[in-house]
């Protein structure tokens, strides 16, 4: 950050005791290439001497500024300024007070996403150990082609009392940088700024291996049975990503209010097993985000879990767990969720970090482009179950969002099916084109009950529509999972 002191302060001494007095502090997110939300009231927040005046004034105001009281007690200020349209012209903004004057350059004006969750949120476009993101040096070496994408990584921080200040610089989209920027969030900010033609900033906050929990408050976790966030305080042995509350306290709080278009979601690894209780818990977090945000029902966009073998024995685990987050899209108000059960290798089972990044962060994009900003003609649906009609050895399956057809495959693996005995074998499958219709049978299965489409923890999706978008996985069975398992 550049910064313009119009007065210097001289130290002295009262008592023995050193003294300077204060002047502008701003948090390090709001600095030197931010970019701030267009069209909007934007929240600028820092602090100041308490009880002083700070006079904010934007370049693109035309000489308007505006004027925040700083509390009395902690000198934390906020003002509200209005932004125009979308520009790729650099602005600035200075922050004066009766001590100093503090100006941020290199701002620009477009849309803001706050991109949060565990791993697969914060694997940067280098990768991981030994888990390459794909398409990566390309993506790195070409990222100076968006001069109009910025990015602020927040810090894996843990703590258990509300912070209000955490680090995290904005940084230019340029090789020397893209390297350590989250690989969804690039690609999502890659594909929206191709289809809107605006500079694209985003917030990457997210920790790898923690639950949904620890992204939020004390108080509402205190209402959960079975989660106690004063009895894991006192845990020295646990590690701090399976801690809850904590991601909220450190990483999320200090930058709650920095004003967003949107949210993007990517996490669930760390609460397979817990599907009953998953959507209502997700469904709080984003209510909760909303309210502290103050801009109503901000869109939450999330992404379907990985394909991964999940442990202790039970092969469904995961699909149960991609289920409830369907169910979780339901019941949230103003929140979609994509499907990837496409994107993985037959290699990648043992790897829970999928390398296929690129194509999650254009399908968040699309659904972005979409319902959030009305481009009209983006693909952003997925095909879905819709009905079976049970015929004894048959089962004929209809879907949603499939008018045009699904991918003219003779061979449609993935499904299976089950009879009263609930043991699952593999289906041979069928589509009608015309009626857009599929048919499934198995010489093992007599008399179908139940009929399911890759739903294992690890069952790579083949089945598509026109535009190359997954058949999302199902069961037609409300069985009780823990009665038999799947046969391969």
């Amino acid at each position: 950050m550049r910064l313009s002191i119009i007065r210097r302060m001289m130290p002295f001494l009262i008592a023995g005791l050193p003294l300077a007095l204060p002047g502008v502090e701003l948090p390090e997110i709001i600095g030197d290439n931010a970019v701030f939300q267009q069209q909007s009231e934007a929240r600028l927040w820092g602090w100041s001497k308490p009880g002083s005046k700070v006079k904010v004034t934007p370049s693109w105001s035309d000489g308007k500024s505006y004027t925040a009281q700083a509390d009395n007690l902690t000198g934390r200020w906020v003002v509200e300024v209005e932004t125009p349209k979308a520009s790729f012209d650099a602005q600035s903004v200075s922050f004066e007070d009766n001590e100093s004057t503090v100006t941020i350059n290199n701002v620009l004006i477009g849309e803001v996403w706050f991109c949060s969750g565990q791993s697969n949120m914060e694997m940067p476009l280098r990768g991981f150990w030994c888990q390459p993101v794909e398409g990566a040096a390309q993506a790195i070496a070409y990222s100076g082609k968006y001069p109009g994408i910025r990015m602020v990584t927040i810090p894996k921080k843990g703590a258990y009392q509300p912070q209000d200040k955490v680090e995290g610089r904005w940084k230019e989209s340029l090789p020397e940088n893209a390297a350590d920027f989250s690989a969804l969030a690039y690609y999502f900010a890659t594909s929206l700024t191709d289809m809107l033609n605006v500079p694209v900033g985003i917030i990457s906050c997210a920790y790898g291996g923690s639950k949904v929990e620890g992204w939020m408050p004390k108080e509402k976790l205190d209402t959960y049975a079975g989660w106690d966030m004063a009895k894991e305080e006192n845990d020295p042995a646990m590690n701090e990503y399976e801690r809850i509350g904590v991601m909220y306290n450190a990483m999320l709080h200090p930058v709650i209010g920095y004003t967003v278009k949107g949210f993007l979601w990517n996490q669930g690894e760390s609460n397979v097993g817990r599907h009953d209780e998953y959507p209502e818990h997700q469904r709080d977090m984003v209510e909760i985000w909303r309210e502290k945000w103050g801009r109503g029902d901000l869109p939450f966009y999330f992404v379907e879990l990985p394909g991964w073998k999940y442990g202790n024995g039970d092969e469904t685990a995961a699909a149960y767990f991609r289920e409830c987050q369907h169910r979780a899209a339901e019941i949230t108000p103003n929140s979609g969720i994509v499907c990837t059960t496409d994107l993985m290798y037959p290699f990648e089972l043992e790897d829970i970090h999928a390398r296929k990044k690129r194509e999650i962060g254009e399908r968040l994009a699309f659904m972005a482009a979409a319902r959030t900003y009305g481009v009209n003609g983006v693909p952003h649906t997925y095909p879905t179950f819709k009905s079976v009609e049970l015929n004894g050895s048959t089962a004929l399956l209809r879907f949603n969002n499939a008018d045009a057809g699904l991918n003219p495959n003779m061979n449609l693996p993935g499904f299976e099916v089950a009879g009263d005995d609930r043991i699952f074998y593999p289906a041979n499958a069928t589509e009608d084109w015309n009626e857009r219709t599929v048919t499934v049978s198995s010489d093992k299965v007599n008399d179908i009950k139940a009929v399911r489409y890759c739903f294992h923890n690890f069952a790579i999706g083949q089945l598509k529509d026109m535009y190359g978008m997954p058949l999302v996985p199902f069961r037609t069975d409300n069985w009780d999972e823990a009665k038999r398992s799947v046969t391969n």
